[in-house]
């Protein structure tokens, strides 16, 4: 029997802002757009995995964000506890996607060479480049690096049967995303390719792009993984925990997005 995942995007954070902050170029109608920012927990076949770590409080409070809740006790509401986690797949390494650094004492980190090597780089001399990332996430990565704790990747690669993750840049160097396999299909959780339903659907970039013309690409890798459209998920849309079903019945901030959307999506 082929294995499959329940995924469980998780809630820790909010930010309200306005559709032109969203897409290069602004937008001439605009109106409220905020952002919510998840962690993903991946389950099924005997196997945890979670993507993406998310910032800790005094990270969000420095920003500006509004911490919904410790990204620890959105894992455990549903079940997860991160001293147990044995494999963390980071997304790419911006600060509110990298941060927690001791939350998960057992992991492996999974991430791609071209974005360690990017947020290392000649690059971040231009404080402009390096404004997103968090020099104690990048130092921490490296220290896991040196414990035998960090597996790099190149382009695409099977984490687990079911469960593969996929360079495709443009938000950032190494952005990667990963698909996998559920009860409904193959799901892609696309990251920051997609902040947005709308960026990916109109073709409009998120502002924040390492390269426009990747960034654009990478939609069509992404709905090539997808089994449809509606399985490929965006990292940081509200919609996502206002179409799907709730991880457990009375639960704010978690939904399961292995199961099929209790409303149209995008």
């Amino acid at each position: 029997m082929e294995a499959v995942y329940e995924i469980c995007a998780v809630r820790y954070a909010h930010l309200e802002r306005t559709a032109r902050h969203n897409f290069i170029g602004g937008d001439e109608h605009d109106g409220p757009m905020p952002l919510d920012y998840y962690v993903w927990v991946i389950r099924g076949a005997g196997q945890c995995f979670v993507l993406d770590t998310g910032f800790e409080a005094s990270i969000g409070a420095a920003r500006g964000r509004q911490l919904v809740q410790p990204v620890e006790v959105g894992l455990r509401a549903v079940g997860v506890d991160p001293a147990a986690v044995t494999d963390v797949i980071i997304s790419h390494m911006h600060y509110d996607h990298a941060g927690n650094h001791e939350l998960f004492p057992r992991a492996r980190y999974h991430l791609q060479t071209d974005e360690m090597a990017h947020c290392t780089g000649s690059e971040m001399c231009h404080a402009a480049v390096r404004a997103t990332y968090e020099v104690g996430d990048v130092q921490a990565m490296i220290g896991k690096l040196f414990a035998g704790r960090v597996v790099y990747h190149e382009g695409a690669a099977q984490l687990a049967p079911g469960i593969s993750v996929h360079r495709v840049g443009g938000h950032t160097r190494g952005l990667q995303v990963v698909r996998v396999r559920t009860q409904r299909g193959w799901v892609v959780l696309a990251s920051d390719a997609m902040h947005f339903y709308a960026n990916w659907q109109q073709r409009r970039p998120f502002p924040i792009v390492d390269n426009v013309a990747t960034y654009l690409d990478a939609f069509g890798t992404i709905e090539g993984l997808a089994s449809s459209n509606q399985h490929v998920i965006p990292g940081h849309d509200p919609l996502v925990l206002q179409c799907y079903p709730a991880a457990r019945a009375g639960l704010a901030n978690a939904v399961r997005v292995d199961l099929p959307p209790t409303r149209p999506v995008p």
